[in-house]
């Protein structure tokens, strides 16, 4: 079965240090196969900074921890990517 790396681009995160925080990441996906795929997640990072990787899934607390996790992309200059769209 061939692995795939996330490399991630950029990140903001919500949290305290020493804490669980929530990222919101611009990432690259690096298939197995060769190709390639960019797009944002949001994942949980454990209070040592490894990732808590479930399966796809993260719980957000909020829509204000969403809307200001994006703001601080936009902010950032790195949250206006379009990798496919698949609403309006």
């Amino acid at each position: 079965m061939n692995q795939t790396r996330v490399v991630v681009l950029n990140e903001a995160q919500i949290g305290e240090a020493d804490n669980w925080n929530l990222c919101f990441q611009y990432v690259r996906y690096e298939y197995g196969d060769g190709n390639e795929e960019n797009g944002y997640r949001f994942i949980w990072k454990r209070p040592d900074g490894t990732l808590q990787a479930a399966r796809g899934q993260a719980r957000i607390p909020s829509i204000a921890d969403i809307n200001f996790l994006v703001g601080k992309a936009i902010k950032e200059g790195w949250g206006n990517h379009n990798c496919g769209t698949l609403s309006y």
